[in-house]
């Protein structure tokens, strides 16, 4: 399992738009091959912040299944339009599972 960390910052007053953008966009995660979950988190401290976490079984199915697909143009229309800066991403995979 890998698990896909994009901290996204947001214009200021676009939150709940965005935040509307990601729930629209959560039936184009669900059908994505390999996509195990998709949470979106939203900083206290910083409230134009935002991490979304998704896992995905392989790296690939983000990196080329799900970013060649219409449905990443599809999420890209709902929340990029939002965006302050482009997203940061990362991916890691677990090393230490203490409970």
């Amino acid at each position: 399992m890998v698990l896909e960390i994009a901290q996204i910052e947001v214009k200021p007053g676009h939150e709940a738009a965005f935040e509307d953008g990601v729930a629209e966009a959560t039936a184009l995660f669900r059908r994505a091959k390999g996509c195990r979950s998709m949470k979106l988190h939203r900083s206290i401290e910083n409230p134009t912040r935002y991490r979304l976490m998704v896992e995905w079984e392989t790296l690939e199915n983000h990196t080329v299944d799900f970013r060649g697909s219409p449905d990443f143009q599809a999420w890209r229309a709902l929340v990029s339009n939002h965006f302050a800066a482009p997203p940061a991403v990362e991916h890691t995979a677990v090393t230490t599972a203490g409970f």
